[in-house]
């Protein structure tokens, strides 16, 4: 299958996806926030420069793209048909540089909670699920 756009519209679109500050991120900060937990962003020191920082408590969250990382359970985890052979290595090696800053976010000591993309859209889940974590 070939796509349907043309090569400067797919690239026109493909720049316009940023990599911080993405709409289900700013959704979860809202979230927390409003639950009166404060927290840094991005966090240049730490591996990966995760999305929300919770210092004295030892936390980290992260808000994953279905897409981009490859969210196994999640229908939006596809792998487009067109240009397979760019797309495969792409994102297996997203998938194995999350895992690589899992491990050393936990080696440093860090609990880390991973919030998909897919997750946003059911509220009550996810503040519960965000709580849980916070509080405990």
């Amino acid at each position: 299958m070939t796509d349907t756009l043309t090569a400067e519209c797919r690239s026109e679109n493909m720049r316009r996806i940023r990599s911080t500050n993405t709409t289900p991120e700013i959704s979860v900060r809202r979230l927390v926030y409003g639950m009166g937990f404060r927290y840094r962003l991005h966090v240049a020191g730490l591996p990966g420069k995760p999305d929300m920082v919770f210092g004295r408590l030892r936390k980290v969250i992260e808000v994953r793209g279905c897409f981009w990382h490859q969210h196994g359970k999640c229908i939006e985890s596809h792998v487009p048909k067109s240009r397979r052979e760019y797309w495969l290595p792409k994102l297996k090696r997203n998938v194995r540089r999350d895992a690589v800053n899992l491990q050393a976010l936990k080696d440093l000591g860090f609990d880390v909670l991973i919030v998909w993309e897919c997750e946003i859209t059911r509220l009550n889940y996810l503040r519960s699920k965000l709580r849980r974590f916070l509080e405990r």
